[in-house]
């Protein structure tokens, strides 16, 4: 926490002499910092209600961040907020000093999809630079199920995460002999999946038992909801009670407005299913929920295109003669679009790459499909899924477009111009990085075949 804190005056120092002379740069600067204040601040209050003065503090420095970045054109205004900034973050300093257990805490990071560790990242990337905590990575097993609800084939994704995270075993780390002070997951179910289920021990009723705070961070965003639009919130109201938030101590939601949704939708659910005591206490769900931001989006903008490594048969697709880029389309297909379209959705997905196609000349398709709709149209369509695949293997053998099924969504998102596709949680990362984006309609299926 100390070292962020420092990070965060070094870039206050340094915001003051770019003003004037590069101010893209500092615009950059400002974005970083305020992510970085938002991680810090979801990392600290998870850990103790002694540290709520400071996340406040967090809070006002976001907001003279962004107040700054409204004055960047006046020099003088942007010095006046400096000099704010700067004794916030001495006090924060002090105050994190003075906090600080003796001991350091061990946290504890959960992960069951690669592909979804960017809900998590940014809080672990502040944890494991505070020189007050010993953090870990544990990537855990999870299987697929058939339809009678038994589980098939098993998962584990520990070797396909970024090389700069620290990844343990989930069998060499003991769980119940360690009892770490805090464990974060992203996986919310148990065994409620209908598709697939992380190992029964790593069931977030089970976690419960083996730390003294258990934190819920969900794997996706959704489109930010008005707390008294309910006709919106029948929607996504399944999301708000589920296992994860009911045995969390702790859950993390993306804005204020969806804590609000939250609270409101689990009080109904608690009280219908006839949960006691602070299940149904609003006041101790306004602890319990908080609306601190979504990890996801602090990796969309920190992610630099510049910074990428770009598989070498990507740029055979990406780049044209001349070596210019061509613009790039993300494409999104989801599983519940396959789910409720059926063979409808198999003709709108080769009409889009027939159209893709013949335009493959000036425009780059990056396809990435949902990573659970494998399993989830092998269980519950067969049938489907055999157009499916046949369709997705053609796509892939045929070589003209991209066939992005790695752990790194952020990458997809750095390097396209436009989304795409199905209305999905990457939408609103679209959203959020200012990029274009556009939702498929299923019911109209050009001429075009590929």
């Amino acid at each position: 926490m100390l070292q962020a804190v420092d990070t965060l005056l070094k870039a206050n120092d340094a915001l003051i002499k770019i003003v004037r002379s590069n101010p893209r740069g500092a615009a950059e600067t400002l974005v970083q910092c305020q992510e970085s204040a938002i991680a810090l601040g979801t990392y600290m209050d998870t850990l103790d209600k002694k540290f709520a003065p400071l996340v406040h503090t967090l809070e006002e420095y976001c907001e003279n961040i962004y107040q700054m970045s409204e004055g960047l054109s006046d020099e003088n205004v942007c010095r006046k907020i400096s000099k704010k900034i700067q004794k916030q973050l001495t006090g924060l300093q002090n105050g994190i000093k003075y906090e600080l257990p003796d001991d350091k805490k061990e946290v504890v990071f959960l992960p069951y999809k690669a592909s979804m560790w960017d809900s998590l990242e940014s809080v672990w990337q502040a944890a494991d630079a505070d020189p007050g905590c010993d953090a870990y990575v544990i990537p855990i097993p999870y299987f697929d199920k058939n339809p009678d609800g038994s589980f098939r084939e098993e998962h584990y994704e520990g070797d396909q995460y970024p090389a700069y995270v620290p990844v343990t075993r989930y069998d060499e780390y003991d769980l119940e002999t360690r009892h770490p002070d805090v464990i974060y997951i992203h996986n919310p179910y148990d065994e409620c999946n209908h598709v697939t289920s992380v190992h029964p021990y790593f069931y977030s009723k089970n976690l419960r038992n083996y730390t003294d705070k258990l934190v819920y961070i969900p794997y996706f965003i959704l489109g930010e909801i008005e707390p008294n639009n309910q006709a919106m919130i029948d929607g996504m109201k399944h999301f708000c009670f589920t296992p994860g938030t009911i045995y969390a101590d702790r859950v993390v939601v993306q804005s204020e407005n969806m804590r609000q949704v939250y609270i409101n939708e689990y009080l109904k659910a608690a009280k219908e299913m006839g949960l006691p005591g602070e299940h149904v206490d609003r006041k101790f769900l306004e602890k319990k929920f908080l609306g601190t931001g979504s990890p996801k989006i602090d990796k969309v903008l920190n992610t630099r295109k510049e910074d990428l490594e770009i598989p070498a048969e990507w740029l055979k697709v990406i780049e044209k003669p001349d070596g210019s880029w061509k613009k790039i389309v993300f494409y999104n297909t989801s599983v519940s679009a396959l789910l409720h379209s059926d063979e409808k959705m198999l003709r709108k997905m080769e009409s889009v790459f027939g159209i893709l196609k013949e335009n493959k000349d000036e425009v780059a398709l990056l396809w990435r499909p949902h990573p659970l709709i494998q399993a989830t149209i092998e269980s519950m369509r067969p049938k489907l899924w055999e157009g499916y695949k046949e369709i997705r293997d053609r796509y892939i053998e045929e070589g003209w477009g991209i066939y992005d099924d790695s752990a790194e969504l952020d990458r997809a998102v750095a390097i396209s111009d436009a989304y795409y596709g199905d209305m999905s949680s990457v939408v609103q990362l679209y959203k959020k990085a200012g990029k274009a984006s556009m939702i498929q309609d299923v019911e109209y299926v050009g001429t075009y075949r590929f």
